[in-house]
């Protein structure tokens, strides 16, 4: 599959995580020449913490993955490419409890403190004799990269995915490196499609989780692709505690702020790139919408813009059609006065207070639609709320993936 224009020209330096080590394997779940099994194997006293889906029909992973997330420890994780296991009843639970039952049996934990992800087709129970030999090879594979995990976990993703930043907790650095994969059904209300960070700093589960709550709030659900909330939706964090810092165990220890904007970085970073490959992205666009009722507010009329496939595709063509964007402010459902909005495009506002703006120059118009990275602003006029959330346009090439998709 082509590249996609807006990926970045190479996957980034991510540092080692203590206490992690990165394996992968090739088990089948289609019919390629590629590794689609990546096994990450981590420190005994690992803390674990999780935001999943809210799309009811779940799959297995994910059920497992949330009554995991509860014991606040991790051993290990497993993420299967190619098949999401997802709308398979028992069948499917099952090849999970295996998977779980047969990395346990290993590293002599328990079976909840390995977690394991599946994304790929719907509706095809993940087949247990490949899941057995494939843990199996894995177990038995040479440590890997950042970058080769990353690419294991893709299924139509264009560009391995990876971020990486960093905090200070007393006088110890603590570093935090993240891998994610996601391009189509995307419009998390939780996470983004499978995403994982690692961290050697020591955290205690409730606060590492209320952490990465938060963390999600401004990021993974602040994106859309296409509207469509995913089966499978995942993002872990995992904190194996070996930077020898003392351990942060609420929001008064000292540290907890830095640790938090850490966070917080790397999950908006990797939320960013799963937005810079959508399936058939040709620009990333910011949304900024300020003077909503509320916050709240604000990220639902973003999301109402994002998704809205006229203005997406006014976007594709390069066309300032702002009334597309007032028609998506107007469907939002939150409060919203025709006569006090203003909306921009880059740094020129072509409407005020209900009005066209008379005379604005287009040019800077139209030479900032032509670019890569698009920014929409919108001004509801009623109040302090703002946020921003992150899409991209939608072109043919984002029906002719998704027609091929199961051939």
């Amino acid at each position: 599959m082509e590249r996609s224009p807006l990926a970045p020209a190479a996957f980034p330096a991510l540092p080692d995580i203590e206490g992690v080590t990165l394996r992968i394997a090739q088990a089948r779940y289609k019919e390629w020449d590629r590794c689609d099994l990546t096994y990450a194997e981590l420190a005994e006293g690992t803390a674990v913490a999780g935001v999943t889906t809210k799309n009811l029909c779940c799959s297995s992973e994910v059920e497992l993955c949330r009554e995991g997330i509860k014991g606040g420890r991790a051993r290990a994780l497993i993420v299967n490419a190619g098949n999401s296991n997802a709308f398979t009843g028992y069948r499917g639970r099952e090849a999970v409890e295996q998977i779980m039952g047969q990395v346990a049996g290993h590293l002599g934990c328990a079976p909840s403190e390995v977690f394991v992800s599946s994304t790929g087709v719907i509706g095809v129970p993940l087949p247990k004799d490949k899941a057995r030999a494939g843990v199996e090879a894995a177990l038995a594979a040479a440590p890997c990269s950042w970058e080769d995990a990353a690419r294991t976990i893709g299924t139509t993703d264009t560009f391995p995915k990876g971020a990486t930043a960093s905090a200070m907790i007393g006088d110890k650095k603590v570093s935090l490196s993240g891998i994610i994969k996601g391009s189509g059904m995307i419009a998390p209300d939780m996470a983004t499609m499978l995403g994982y960070i690692f961290t050697d700093a020591a955290i205690e589960p409730a606060i590492l989780q209320e952490m990465l709550n938060e963390a999600n709030a401004e990021s993974y659900s602040c994106i859309t692709v296409d509207g469509d909330t995913s089966t499978s939706d995942t993002v872990l964090v995992f904190a194996t505690g070996k930077a020898g810092n003392a351990p942060l165990v609420n929001r008064d220890s000292p540290g907890a702020d830095a640790f938090q904007a850490a966070l917080t970085d790397i999950c908006t970073q990797l939320a960013h790139l799963v937005v810079k490959d959508g399936e058939g992205a040709q620009k990333f666009i910011e949304i900024r919408v300020t003077g909503a009722v509320s916050d709240v507010s604000a990220r639902r009329i973003g999301l109402s813009i994002a998704n809205s496939p006229l203005v997406k595709t006014a976007i594709a063509g390069e066309d300032a059609n702002w009334g597309r964007v007032v028609m998506a402010v107007g469907k939002a459902g939150e409060p919203a006065d025709r006569d006090r909005l203003s909306i921009s495009f880059g740094t020129t506002q072509v409407a005020a207070n209900g009005y066209p703006v008379e005379g604005y120059d287009e040019a800077p118009v139209a030479a900032h639609l032509k670019g890569q990275d698009i920014t929409i602003g919108v001004d509801i006029g009623l109040g302090d709320g703002r946020a921003s959330v992150w899409t991209c346009d939608l072109t043919h090439g984002y029906i002719s993936i998704n027609a091929d998709y199961r051939s």
